[in-house]
């Protein structure tokens, strides 16, 4: 599967945009012989078996992803002479003198297409419809945006000027109540963790979050007056920064390697951050933000060593975007140059 910030990188050079969401995405698959046998499933009308690829299969998103990848890249063509055997098992070299559809970003069933001028965006839209007619591909036309400067994709909104949190995900969130469950917590921790590049101090926050257990939201449920103690305090207000901060998300300018790349580097108690930024006219402007906890064998280090490993965990993060070119990189003790 591709990383979804791998997909989000490189896309300052397009003018227009095109995000396609696939129609019936894993239905367009056919299951083998064997594949029928291993997902059926019984009903009071007897034993059933799957004729497509159903939703829910551990290995669903992998064999689409791959689908489409086969299918853009021009490797393989579904025969419409056999159905009813696998694409992979039974396929054919594409038609010579067609080209694949380059230059767009797939994950599972969303597309993004992106275009330097309107032509060239119409014509690699067009690359992949005919793709798509060929390989029996439908696409949601509700669902999806033709010819934008600015789209939504994978949960963030692109355009040229750099990335954005997807407003609608980002006003659910910041409505949510502090949850009554663990669970409820950890879901609300993993959507925050999915901004996590938006949020320079995520890790500092949310340790008071992460430290607590289930016994302690059956004392928060249970008995009331617990509630007052100086744990649900710090996890209160910890909350409640997070949402602040996540209705304030910045946008994050895409990555130019003809700017200057300053990295800066913090580190408190139990976490560490950073951030890689380009200057704009003097302006620091944000690329990406990193941040996590420190292991327990970590808490017992400098402030000097904590913000070392802050500034190796930004380079290897973008070390795709950084490496071979200078960093500067500031930092609040002198010590570390």
């Amino acid at each position: 599967m591709p990383l979804v910030n791998n997909l989000l990188e490189d896309l300052d050079k397009y003018l227009w945009y095109c995000s396609l969401d696939m129609a019936s995405g894993f239905w367009v698959v056919p299951m083998t012989d064997r594949a029928r046998l291993i997902s059926a499933f019984i009903t009071p009308m007897g034993l059933f078996e799957w004729l497509r690829m159903p939703f829910g299969l551990c290995n669903a998103p992998q064999i689409y992803q791959r689908l489409i990848d086969n299918a853009l890249y021009r490797f393989l063509k579904l025969s419409p002479d056999d159905s009813t055997r696998g694409v992979f098992e039974n396929g054919e070299p594409a038609k010579p003198g067609i080209h694949s559809v380059l230059e767009r970003r797939s994950y599972i069933d969303d597309i993004l297409v992106g275009g330097t001028s309107w032509d060239d965006l119409c014509e690699k839209v067009e690359r992949l419809l005919d793709v798509c007619e060929q390989w029996h591909l439908s696409i949601s036309v509700e669902k999806s945006e033709w010819g934008m400067s600015k789209v939504d994709y994978l949960r963030h909104r692109v355009s040229g000027l750099g990335l954005e949190a997807k407003p609608k995900i980002l006003e659910s969130l910041t409505a949510l109540e502090f949850p009554r469950t663990l669970k409820g917590l950890q879901s609300f921790l993993g959507s925050l963790n999915y901004y996590h590049r938006f949020n320079a101090d995520f890790a500092v926050y949310a340790t008071t979050l992460y430290s607590l257990t289930e016994t302690d939201f059956d004392e928060y449920v249970t008995r009331p007056q617990f509630r007052e103690q100086e744990k649900w305090t710090h996890a209160t207000r910890a909350f409640d920064v997070l949402k602040t901060k996540l209705a304030e998300t910045p946008m994050l300018k895409h990555f130019d390697k003809n700017r200057e790349s300053v990295v800066i580097v913090y580190a408190s108690d139990c976490a560490i951050s950073g951030v890689l930024t380009l200057v704009h006219d003097d302006v620091y402007m944000p690329v990406k933000f990193n941040s996590r906890m420190l292991k327990p064998n970590e808490l017992n280090y400098d402030i000097v060593e904590k913000e070392i490993l802050a500034l190796l965990r930004v380079l290897n993060d973008c070390y795709m975007m950084l490496a071979g070119r200078p960093v500067r990189v500031l930092t609040r003790h002198t010590t570390l140059a």
